[in-house]
């Protein structure tokens, strides 16, 4: 395993000390972004992990070894490369094997970081059942993955371009809690309120972490979703994201899009629809993320 796994220094010497670590994806940085607020937002969210007392591990797959943290330079290469692969779980052999560039998904990032002995995996929105899924059978990776491996997911709930109501019944079938902070319901990525209960309300991070021990010492395996609610300031109205929605959905149909390229497509189309607000709510509800899983991972430490 030391063959493929590479921690960055400032990642090295936080496990030697015993410092709470907060893993990262660089799907968001690579193909969820544009240039340049994709670097910007990156090394800001690193900022706000650090303010918080524990240390940013951003996770990518770089000449054939997973690196656990990144260096400026490595941060930058991501967010303007045209060729970074997509990694989920079945992709992740093909990236270090073939030695090419990978940013990882939330799949893909839960799987490195529990390798890596990271308890806690800060994101913007979960992926989970796409609407039609039921002819389709596109279903995110990251629900399985969250069934199976042992991290928590601050997230601000899951992408409202999604069936929420069937994403948090995969998750209820597969044992994986959703928990809540500052309200009863899921949160919808762009805006605060799906409309859906989450199963419980936990609001301060040593609530979290007792409850994430309780469900590990249990020998329950798999993820904990912790559902952050986006600021109401910087949420997006949801009668407005929903039609604007519906219309992105409507043109992916038309143009063929799907697969992993759906995800993609639908946010940029949701970006300009928007004139870039849902850009603006998307890098405010992952630095909100952030301060939530940086103080879950100190709770952690406890």
């Amino acid at each position: 395993m030391n063959d493929l796994i590479q921690f960055s220094p400032e990642v090295a010497a936080a496990r030697a000390a015993g410092q709470p670590v907060v893993a990262l994806e660089s799907t968001i940085i690579a193909h969820g972004m544009p240039w340049p607020q994709n670097l910007e937002t990156a090394r800001e969210v690193e900022d706000v992990i650090r303010a918080e007392g524990a240390v940013p591990a951003t996770i990518a797959v770089i000449g054939g070894r997973i690196r656990v943290g990144l260096a400026p330079d490595e941060l930058q290469q991501l967010a303007q490369a045209p060729d970074a692969m997509k990694l989920s779980r079945r992709d992740l052999p093909f990236a270090i094997a073939t030695g090419r560039l990978g940013a990882t998904t939330v799949a893909a990032t839960m799987i490195c970081a529990h390798l890596a002995g990271i308890e806690v995996f800060v994101t913007g929105g979960i992926g989970g059942v796409h609407r039609g899924a039921e002819t389709s059978f596109d279903i995110s990776a990251d629900l399985q993955e969250l069934a199976h491996t042992p991290v928590a997911v601050v997230c601000a709930g899951a992408k409202s371009i999604l069936d929420l109501g069937l994403t948090l019944e995969y998750l209820e079938t597969h044992g994986v809690p959703v928990l809540s902070i500052g309200q009863d319901n899921f949160a919808a990525f762009f805006t605060p309120d799906s409309g859906l209960k989450a199963d419980f309300r936990l609001d301060t991070p040593e609530e979290q972490a007792r409850f994430i021990r309780a469900k590990w010492a249990l020998g329950l395996g798999g993820g904990v979703v912790v559902s952050n609610p986006v600021p109401a300031a910087q949420a997006m109205p949801r009668d407005v994201i929903d039609a604007i929605t519906a219309q992105a959905l409507a043109e992916a149909g038309q143009q063929g899009i799907q697969g992993k390229a759906i995800t993609p497509f639908l946010l940029a189309r949701i970006k300009a629809l928007t004139g870039g607000q849902s850009l603006a709510t998307n890098i405010a509800l992952v630095k909100h993320n952030a301060v939530a899983g940086a103080r879950l991972a100190r709770a952690l430490q406890h």
